[in-house]
């Protein structure tokens, strides 16, 4: 576990602006580098296996979200659809609203199933986000000190009447511990190259749990999964355990946070204090 801790201090966020896509990037760090795919496996940890894209082809509760900032340019990330009692929830990462100390999107759109949509396309097929919460730790902090809270939760307009989730299904949501032994699916729509942030990919394997025996602060606490080929845009992805074929959902236990040029992504689990949040935006 070594060399872990010397790679994972270099992890960036992986967020990406749709320069990828056609347009240019906002001038922000969580538009990270690219992936390569790591070259071999630290012992006590399972290849993920690069194994992007999605066979499926697209999963219903897991789509795209797309911002836009007031000069026109745009965002990309990923996310997922989770349970709330308004049944308007999306979970993603919280370098996906913006940076601590940055300004956020103006506006934003999250399009479940997204397929070759069309980024320009988001506000036509996506379901507005209407407000965001985050941990305060995020609002107020630094990077990469911040890092520990780096998730939110959207809530979303109804769309003819109905909620995202009377639509489209929706993940349940699992909060620390996470149980690290057990197989988990981490989604997202990687846009770096040779990916274009048009289809789904996924990486599956046996996570990590960081320690401060393996890396430094603020990556402790942390599910590292390596030979992950989901490259930039695939920040605030689902990692899902015991996901279900058939209803397209699982338990999310945590979302993709950062990487690093080596194929090893790490996803960031809910503390316990995250549940605060998720009530907030399920009202």
């Amino acid at each position: 576990m070594g060399n872990i801790r010397a790679v994972i201090a270099g992890l960036v966020t992986i967020a990406t602006s749709a320069a990828l896509l056609g347009a240019a990037p906002p001038d922000a760090p969580a538009a990270g580098p690219a992936h390569a795919p790591a070259a071999g496996q630290q012992s006590g940890t399972a290849r993920a296996g690069v194994q992007a894209p999605w066979p499926g082809g697209t999963v219903r509760t897991v789509g795209k979200l797309v911002g836009s900032y007031p000069d026109g340019q745009l965002l990309a990330c990923s996310g997922a659809v989770v349970d709330a009692p308004n049944g308007s929830v999306v979970v993603t990462a919280a370098h996906c609203v913006h940076n601590p100390g940055e300004p956020r999107w103006e506006q934003a759109w999250f399009v479940p199933a997204y397929d070759r949509n069309g980024t320009a396309n988001a506000a036509r097929d996506g379901w507005r986000v209407t407000s965001v919460h985050l941990a305060p730790a995020w609002k107020s902090g630094r990077l990469p000190q911040a890092l520990p809270h780096d998730y939110a939760f959207l809530t979303v307009e109804r769309r003819d009447g109905r909620t995202i989730q009377e639509t489209v299904g929706a993940n349940r949501v699992d909060f620390e511990p996470v149980d690290p032994s057990r197989r988990t699916l981490a989604l997202g729509y990687p846009a770096g190259e040779p990916y274009d942030g048009e289809t789904l990919g996924h990486c599956a394997g046996v996570p990590t749990l960081l320690t401060e025996r393996d890396t430094q602060q603020p990556n402790v606490g942390g599910l590292l999964l390596e030979s992950c080929d989901l490259t930039q845009g695939s920040s605030g992805g689902p990692w899902l355990q015991d996901y279900d074929a058939q209803d397209q959902s699982g338990t999310v236990v945590a979302v993709v946070s950062v990487g690093d040029d080596r194929g090893r992504v790490l996803g960031r689990p809910f503390p316990a204090q995250a549940r605060e949040l998720l009530a907030a935006a399920g009202r």
